[in-house]
């Protein structure tokens, strides 16, 4: 009996099985481009019992939360890994508004999910902690950028002031956010931009902030 039951689920250590929920979600999410499917179908695709998601996860949405943590996760790595040695700042951003593009337009619907209203809260707006601290640690990689511009004084930024350092972070997420909602949604004229066009877009942003916020 042990051995038939060894072949029919895959043998789990401790930990993995929360992993293994999660990455068949992102596989569904990837061929079906959209949330729709059950935690039923989810525990299938993982080959676990119909139950094994609730040792995890209370609900969907508290899946669905851990999708998109991890989605901010790897922005923020490729982003990370797109500056990696690019001292000077202006340079790193352009480098990471272009990895950003390309992993978001990549993976719509995984994008929208983690931007989306699907897992805001239905009275405050706000995400759940998990994917909003997982958002919040790859806009600081944008805001690092920035700041090490700021003190360099590649860009016109105020290294002493948080509140300019702030808006102008807000304003070069606002600039790969934008242009990538536009790509997906197909917006963004016949075709899309091409990688040429969308590294012109990053680099005239890039300009603005080296001549200064208005």
């Amino acid at each position: 009996m042990s051995k038939i039951l060894s072949t029919s689920r895959r043998p789990y250590h401790h930990g993995d099985l929360r992993r293994a929920l999660i990455d068949a979600a992102l596989a569904l999410v990837a061929e079906e481009q959209d949330w729709e499917f059950s935690l039923r179908e989810v525990a299938r695709r993982a080959d676990v019992s119909h139950n094994a998601p609730y040792n995890h996860f209370s609900d969907k949405t508290d899946l669905l939360s851990a999708v998109a943590a991890v989605g901010f996760e790897r922005l923020r790595d490729v982003i990370l890994a797109a500056v990696a040695g690019s001292d000077a700042a202006d340079t790193a951003l352009i480098k990471g508004g272009r990895a950003y593009v390309r992993l978001g337009t990549r993976n719509p619907a995984l994008y929208r999910l983690m931007f989306g209203p699907a897992l805001a809260d239905s009275q405050s707006g706000e995400q759940p902690p998990l994917a909003r601290e997982a958002g919040m640690q790859a806009r600081r990689v944008l805001e690092d950028i920035i700041r090490r511009g700021a003190q360099s004084g590649v860009f016109a930024v105020s290294a002493d002031s948080k509140q300019d350092i702030a808006v102008a972070a807000l304003s070069a997420w606002s600039m790969v956010h934008g242009l990538t909602m536009l790509i997906i949604d197909r917006l963004a004229g016949p075709g899309g931009p091409t990688q040429e066009m969308i590294e012109r877009i990053v680099r005239f942003h890039v300009e603005g902030l080296r001549h200064g916020l208005p």
